[in-house]
């Protein structure tokens, strides 16, 4: 099956290009993130301000509904060309960072880095709705998070190895030189789209209809609310990951292991996650993917090896489950003129409550025991289902409303 659905995706040209830019680009990406942090903690000794690397980074996707207007402003695929070959401009000046007096220009990088990288997953949204053929959505976007998640797996040890024998500065050449060839797969996409017609309104009331347009439509809005409270909950548990580590012996560098095998589960779901939904629908499979996160969250409470290895490939198999999904959702029920509003919206709604977590978790872990926390999470996340339960129940209700409508218009 998933044989199948690798083929069925990669046979559309456009896929094809649209999935080598977004693994050429992702192994760049991830390689100098991981590298960010170690370069600042080198040359200034300073844990917070290493950690302050991944606050620059995901910083501005607070503003994305703001920031993927731009992606509705304009034709997608140049877009994409143009944003890549920038920030492959963005990231040469990085050669210049050797001391701590020249860390600011790093950081500086770093947060227009994440600025465009909004843009950017905004613009990608989009365009992919137009380029490919809608029935392989559900596919093309677990074809993604695998794709994605297996570059998160290799990509930093090949930035770590790049870093340890050449310095920061081949990291971020390395970096400049994917974006490069990932605007000329984006180049080499042929997609028909017509020039954006100028918008009414003040820059607000354009930005504000990215949310107004989820808001409107049942499904989508309801895959995002479970994404944004799965990921709240995900983020505390996040926090909690070293304190699982000690809890079963382990020296710290073991959160390498669970991380890499979380990895692995999610790879294996997003490359399963297109004919799943097909088979359940978006609002069962991500149901589906909640409670399997929920249970496997709510074992890492046992200290034992195994049932940890178990629980972190069961979380990354289930975690992307309602991200994929909704993704999915919004890209198929949002019009066109509004998609990159839209699809911007939705990951800020999703994403920024991980931020949060992260913060609740890494205060509840000085205060309560983490096995109480994890318990407590597991019996919790089950709330994202709701939003999911109402919507499912509302679509019930229509569609026996509109049967008993053509069942009195033609009386037997």
């Amino acid at each position: 099956m998933t044989t199948w659905t690798v083929t069925r995706v990669l046979r559309d040209r456009e896929a094809g290009l649209y999935l080598g830019a977004v693994v050429v680009s992702g192994f760049g990406s991830s390689a100098m993130w991981l590298v960010a942090g170690v370069w600042v903690k080198d040359l200034t000794g300073s844990d917070g301000l290493a950690a302050l690397c991944v606050l620059a980074l995901w910083a501005p996707t607070l503003a994305g509904p703001l920031l993927g207007a731009l992606a509705d402003r304009t034709r997608r695929g140049p877009l994409l060309v143009w944003t890549n070959l920038g920030l492959a401009a963005l990231l040469l000046p990085l050669c210049a960072v050797g001391s701590r007096d020249t860390v600011w220009l790093l950081f500086a990088v770093l947060l227009v880095y994440g600025a465009t990288g909004v843009v950017q997953d905004a613009a990608e949204a989009a365009l992919v709705a137009v380029a490919v053929d809608r029935r392989l959505l559900g596919d093309l976007n677990g074809l993604r998070t695998a794709a994605a998640e297996g570059m998160k797996l290799v990509a930093p040890l090949a930035g770590a190895g790049l870093y340890a024998a050449c310095g920061g500065a081949w990291v971020a050449v390395l970096d400049a030189c994917t974006f490069v060839l990932a605007a000329a797969l984006y180049a080499l996409l042929r997609v028909r789209e017509e020039s954006p017609r100028r918008v009414q309104g003040s820059p607000w009331e354009r930005t504000a209809e990215g949310a107004r347009v989820l808001w409107r439509h049942p499904t989508p809005r309801a895959l995002v609310l479970a994404g944004g409270t799965t990921m709240l909950f995900a983020g505390v548990n996040g926090a909690l990951l070293y304190a699982v580590v000690d809890g079963l012996g382990r020296p710290p560098a073991y959160a390498g292991v669970l991380y890499t095998v979380q990895g692995a589960g999610s790879v294996a779901g997003g490359l399963a996650a297109g004919p799943l939904l097909r088979r359940f629908g978006g609002l069962r499979f991500a149901a589906c993917g909640i409670a399997v996160t929920a249970v496997a969250v709510a074992a890492r409470a046992v200290p034992s090896d195994p049932v940890a290895l178990v629980s972190s490939a069961a979380i990354g198999l289930g975690l992307p489950c309602v991200l994929v999904a909704a993704l999915t959702a919004v890209q198929r029920e949002t019009p066109d003129a509004l998609l990159g509003r839209a699809a911007a919206t939705a990951g800020t709604l999703m994403f920024a409550p991980n931020a949060v977590g992260l913060g609740v978790g890494a205060g509840l872990v000085e205060l309560v025991p983490h096995q109480l926390v994890l318990v407590v999470l597991g019996a919790a996340l089950p709330v994202g289902v709701v939003p999911l339960l109402r919507a499912h129940a509302r679509r019930a209700s229509a569609s026996a409303t509109s049967d008993r409508s053509s069942s009195d218009a033609s009386p037997a």
